[in-house]
């Protein structure tokens, strides 16, 4: 169950990150080099890596990282529904 949670997080992660990468928010221009590298690509390689590690630490047997995962999800959506919003 933890690896489907996971994995569906991971999927709304990949389309927060994808929406605020295309808002051309004015905070992306002061955003470190590697949120843009690549088209963007990099960071969303990052994302990746996260959502497979926290997948691969669940199947082993530590349902935490779905805790933990589920947390970095909720800040996810509150960064990207401040930016989007335009509240921030």
């Amino acid at each position: 169950m933890a690896l489907i949670i996971i994995f569906i997080l991971g999927v709304a992660n990949f389309a927060m990150h994808r929406a605020v990468q295309d808002s051309d928010h004015p905070l992306l221009g002061q955003a470190p080099w590697f949120f843009s590298a690549m088209g963007g690509w990099l960071s969303l390689s990052v994302e990746f890596v996260m959502l497979l590690g926290s997948m691969a630490m669940a199947a082993s047997g530590s349902p935490g990282w779905a805790w933990g995962y589920a947390a970095y999800s909720v800040t996810n959506a509150a960064a990207a529904w401040l930016m989007l919003s335009g509240r921030i």
